[in-house]
């Protein structure tokens, strides 16, 4: 299966219209955003787990990112609520589920086979503001991406030119980027080279950005 497999295009999705379609797991459905493969596939999706339900044990492969979007994510390591980052790199492994039902943004099999760096954060823990209204807080950084999570006041513009392209979600709030508007759950990725310019509405702005790892 390939969905939104070219990479020298734009792509924006706005979640919220595309149909839930269920896993071969029963209780948990997905929306899927784009994917290279079946089952075992390079992936993103928005995931949604009903109460009580739960993925069997799996290791990561090919490493597995997400961000907790509503309720509270469970696995044997602990409890993840929303608005938390976690990475779980190859070779790492866990049963997921959520006793009382939540829903994530999860890409897989998107990691250097050999990152081993695995922990959780709080997105907006430790801000950083400057002058114009734009705070951002590092989620990770190393040699072949970054990722951030970045809250802008009403009004205010974040404008970029990422090396190696660029794909964001947003969390909360609504922005306009080359004409389209993101509201909560929009998902837009750009392709290497191109410009991004995101001015927050009358609400502000907050989103999850990726940048550099994109082929």
């Amino acid at each position: 299966m390939e969905l939104n497999a070219d990479f020298t295009q734009r792509v924006v999705l706005h979640s919220h219209d595309i149909p839930w379609k269920a896993s071969p797991m029963a209780g948990v459905d997905r929306r899927m955003l784009d994917r290279i493969g079946d089952e075992v596939a390079r992936a993103t999706s928005i995931v949604r787990y009903a109460p009580g339900s739960r993925f069997s044990a799996h290791t990561h492969t090919g490493g597995e990112e997400f961000i907790v979007l509503e309720g509270v994510f469970q696995d044997e390591h602990g409890d993840y609520p929303a608005g938390t980052y976690v990475r779980n790199p190859p070779t790492t492994s866990h049963t997921p589920g959520a006793a009382e039902g939540c829903v994530i943004f999860v890409k897989l099999w998107q990691f250097d086979a050999d990152d081993r760096n695995q922990f959780r954060k709080k997105m907006d823990a430790g801000l950083v503001t400057d002058a114009a209204g734009v705070s951002v807080n590092v989620l990770h950084e190393d040699t072949r991406e970054t990722v951030r999570f970045v809250a802008l006041d009403p009004g205010v513009t974040f404008s970029e030119t990422p090396a190696g392209g660029a794909e964001l979600l947003m969390i909360s709030g609504a922005a306009t980027e080359s004409g389209d508007t993101l509201n909560e759950g929009s998902w837009l990725r750009l392709p290497i080279g191109a410009h991004l310019t995101m001015t927050a509405g009358a609400d502000g702005a907050r989103f999850w950005i990726k940048t550099g790892h994109l082929p």
